[in-house]
């Protein structure tokens, strides 16, 4: 009797518990997808930011305040040494990370696919990979001189990796079904590459690109540093000898904004290039 007691009063009971146990997982949920969460991170920082500037007693030589910044930034936008050195910078990202994400896609292709060129390339690659790209500087310049080719050629052996690694380990890691299943519907050598594996290997290439991204406009920054005249970076190499810290925050931010504004551009392509595959958007 009391074990035929105690199970119905978990029938009744058990519903409302799950109920109340929902409420807050759903409450989270709602907060979690609204839109206002994606600038309260910034907003939060900004505030910080102001406090420390204006209540945290911290001197304008070392941390100049946002309204400062803001103002500065105007007026580099206005006398156009802002966007000069924008378009500068844009240029040399773009034809290093062309340079770098075709030559890391052909190598990863090469070494992926032909037993050949695994044996070859990857052995070189793996070596080289764990070089910093910044302790190159001086060979580079050694080699290259001290115009455009080392900043461009540095940006590209930087990307090069990210998208060899991943792209390499989207090839090797195709189920092994799909390639027996195209063999079934008649496809040959070529076809199985084109129809099948290069597809499968599609989502790891875009997560290359994303590393890949993220590292041009870092190694952008050291290389624009080392006897650049033009480009953001001289544009705070020349801040910092005049002790211009709003200068330095505004070439800081508009690195943080196209780091950010590019990592949009690949997620986006993502969603358009990958939208047959479902995956786990949260919990």
């Amino acid at each position: 009797m009391a074990a035929t007691a105690l199970r119905s009063r978990e029938v009744v009971v058990g519903p409302g518990a799950a109920r109340s146990r929902a409420r807050p997982v759903a409450a989270l949920r709602r907060v979690g997808s609204s839109r206002w969460l994606v600038v309260a991170g910034p907003l939060l920082l900004l505030g910080v930011w102001e406090l420390a500037t204006t209540v945290g007693g911290v001197a304008p030589q070392t941390l100049a305040s946002p309204a400062t910044v803001a103002s500065t930034a105007w007026d580099l936008t206005k006398s156009g040494e802002l966007p000069d050195a924008l378009v500068v910078s844009l240029r040399r990202v773009a034809i290093g990370l062309l340079l770098g994400v075709s030559a890391g896609t052909v190598l990863a292709v090469l070494s992926g696919l032909f037993p050949v060129g695994e044996r070859l390339i990857d052995p070189l690659v793996q070596m080289f990979r764990t070089m910093p790209a910044l302790a190159l500087v001086p060979l580079f310049i050694l080699w290259f001189g001290i115009d455009e080719r080392p900043k461009v050629l540095l940006v590209a052996f930087a990307v090069a990796f990210p998208i060899y690694v991943n792209t390499y380990g989207g090839i090797r890691g195709v189920d092994g079904r799909l390639v027996e299943a195209g063999r079934v519907f008649g496809l040959g050598r070529w076809g199985l590459i084109r129809h099948v594996v290069l597809p499968g290997a599609l989502p790891s290439w875009l997560v290359g690109l994303r590393f890949s991204l993220g590292i041009a406009w870092i190694v952008l920054v050291a290389a624009e540093q080392i006897n650049a005249t033009s480009g953001i970076g001289a544009l705070m190499t020349n801040a910092q000898n005049l002790l211009q810290t709003d200068v330095i925050l505004v070439g800081l931010l508009v690195y943080s904004a196209l780091g950010l504004a590019s990592d949009r551009l690949v997620r986006a392509l993502e969603r358009r290039t990958l939208s047959w595959r479902q995956g786990l958007q949260s919990l």
